[in-house]
This record gives C-alpha cells, sequence and structure tokens, in this order.
C-alpha cells in the first residue's frame, strides 16, 4: 500500500507540473502567486529569481502567442487563402458560374432590350443609379446626398454594403444552400442589369471607369462567400457516412476561412472604390489599364500562389 500511495502522489505531481494549452492560464496565476509569496516571506533571492525567470516565460507563452497572429494572417494571405481556394475548387467554380453567367447574360441583354432592367429594378433605382454614374455628377458611385458626407462616410457605406452582400452569399448556405444559390445569382443579375443599362444609356465611360479598379476584389469575395456558403449547405445534403451535424461542423471550418479571405477582399475593395474610383481626373485609359491589371494580379494569385513546398 505505501508503494501504491507513492506512486499516485508521484502521478499527481507529474499531472501538475504537465502544462498544456487548457491548464496554461491557471498555471501561470499559480506561479504568479507564488513569486508574491516568496517576496512577502522573504526567501532567498535564488528562489525569488528563478520564479521570476518563469513568470516571464510564462508570460511570453501566455501573451506572446497574440503576436503570432499577424504571421498567421499573412501566413494566410500569402499562400494559404489561394491554396485553399483551389482545394476547395468545386465549390468556388459553382459559385462563379452562379454568379457570372447571370451578370454577362444581363449585361448583354440590357443593351439588347433596355426596358429589361424593370424586370429586376424598380423606375427610382434605375433613376438613382443613372444619377448617380452621369457625366455632370459630382462624385462617382454616390448620390448627391452621400457624396456631402465626405469620404470617410462613403468608405463606411462601402465596407457595410459589400459585407452585406458577403454575409447573405455565405449564411444562405445554411438553407441547404438554396439561399447561397439565390443571392448569388440575384446580385449577379442585378450588377449585369445595372452595368448593361448604364451602358446603353450613354454612361459607359464614367460607369465603368469608377468600377474598374475595385471590381476584382469584390466581385471575387462575393464568390469566396458563396463558396463558402454552398459548402455548408453540401455539407447539409450530402454528409456522407457522418451525423450531419459532424459534417457541418468540418465543413464549416474551411468555410469559415474562406469567408475570412473573401472579408479581407471585400475590405480592400472598399478602400479603392472610396479613394481611388471615384476621381475623375484621371485618364479613362488608365484607370481601364489598371482594373485589367488588377484582375491579372488575382489570377496570378489564385492560380499560382501558394504551390511551394514551405507555402502557408
Amino acid at each position: 500500500m505505501p508503494g501504491a500511495r507513492q506512486k499516485q502522489l508521484a502521478a499527481k505531481r507529474e499531472a501538475v507540473t504537465e502544462i498544456t494549452s487548457e491548464n496554461l492560464p491557471s498555471a501561470f496565476r499559480r506561479l504568479c502567486h507564488d513569486v508574491s509569496l516568496a517576496r512577502d516571506r522573504n526567501y532567498s533571492s535564488v528562489l525569488i529569481d528563478a520564479l521570476q525567470q518563469r513568470v516571464l516565460a510564462a508570460h511570453q507563452r501566455v501573451y506572446g502567442a497574440r503576436g503570432d497572429l499577424r504571421g498567421r494572417w499573412l501566413n494566410f494571405l500569402g499562400g494559404g487563402l489561394p491554396r485553399l481556394a483551389r482545394a476547395e475548387r468545386r465549390f468556388v467554380l459553382a459559385a462563379a458560374l452562379l454568379f457570372f453567367i447571370p451578370l454577362l447574360l444581363c449585361l448583354m441583354l440590357a443593351q439588347i432590350v433596355p426596358d429589361s432592367v424593370y424586370y429586376i429594378l424598380s423606375p427610382e433605382t434605375v433613376t438613382q443609379y443613372e444619377r448617380m454614374y452621369a457625366p455632370e455628377t459630382k462624385r462617382l458611385g454616390a448620390s448627391d446626398a452621400a457624396a456631402a458626407s465626405g469620404q470617410l462616410a462613403m468608405l463606411m457605406f462601402y465596407i457595410a454594403n459589400n459585407v452585406r452582400i458577403d454575409f447573405q452569399c455565405f449564411a444562405g448556405g445554411i438553407l441547404f444552400g438554396l439561399g447561397s444559390v439565390f443571392f448569388l445569382v440575384y446580385n449577379g443579375l442585378t450588377i449585369g442589369m445595372v452595368a448593361g443599362h448604364l451602358t446603353e444609356v450613354g454612361h459607359a465611360q464614367t460607369f465603368w471607369s469608377f468600377v474598374a479598379g475595385h471590381s476584382a476584389p469584390e466581385l471575387i469575395g462575393a464568390v469566396l462567400s458563396g463558396a463558402a456558403g454552398l459548402k455548408i449547405g453540401y455539407a447539409l445534403i450530402a454528409p456522407g457516412r457522418l451525423p450531419r451535424r459532424e459534417a457541418l461542423t468540418q465543413a464549416a471550418r474551411d468555410a469559415v476561412r474562406l469567408l475570412y479571405g473573401a472579408a479581407f477582399l471585400t475590405f480592400c475593395a472598399a478602400f479603392v472604390e472610396s479613394l481611388w474610383s471615384p476621381i475623375r481626373s484621371l485618364p479613362f485609359a488608365l484607370k481601364i489599364g489598371v482594373g485589367i491589371g488588377v484582375w491579372g494580379i488575382f489570377l496570378v494569385y489564385f492560380c499560382c500562389f501558394g504551390r511551394g513546398r514551405h507555402a502557408a
């Protein structure tokens, strides 16, 4: 019995001294208490110094871990996001087709049948878009009231609008993917109709010079959000051999990471949309050229980045 008792105590000591991510905070608090107690009782300086060294090391591990967040984000954006998009290419491609095919069809239809824009948009909305991109407007892409509110307010507006679209495309996945399909198609139809109508009524230069610079990150962000929603919906429809709840949990890990990437692109698009896109003093050819270049950069990014052996 004494031998068994000693083994139990030894096992207990090993369990206490074994530090894991779960018991690290409580162990750190106990260590700080030990340092305070040693100082109050005037223990030897050697013991106090040793405890202080442990406190510093634990502090670095507890709070210094937050410093890795920037590194993880850089690794994710440097290679993790494009590699994830390629790994989930089934959903990304499906989302892209659901979004861009209606967009391109409506872009052509609105120029062939001008009144078709009223099938999707109200006359008041069409008139508002015409004013926003009229050659004589003071600030492209904004109503008169919004333009008077300043760049910061417009930046917040663009962020809120883009986040709303991305969230709709993602959150709709919980309805077995049907919500994501609806919002991808609907936004594609709306954007295509607006672009086609404004081109047809003679606002092509003002409209395309405005959207060229930020269209790539904004539209790709919407596609990635939709892909994340489709992945959620697919896990609910076809969980395989897993329980539907577990399948949903596994799918949500990569879906949320896709949403992180979409959020980053959305914020980038909002900054470009508020700071670069409204500038009217720049030549039309320059703004279109920059827009084409941005699309090319993102094409190379998603096709080539993250393929290295040490890619994040």
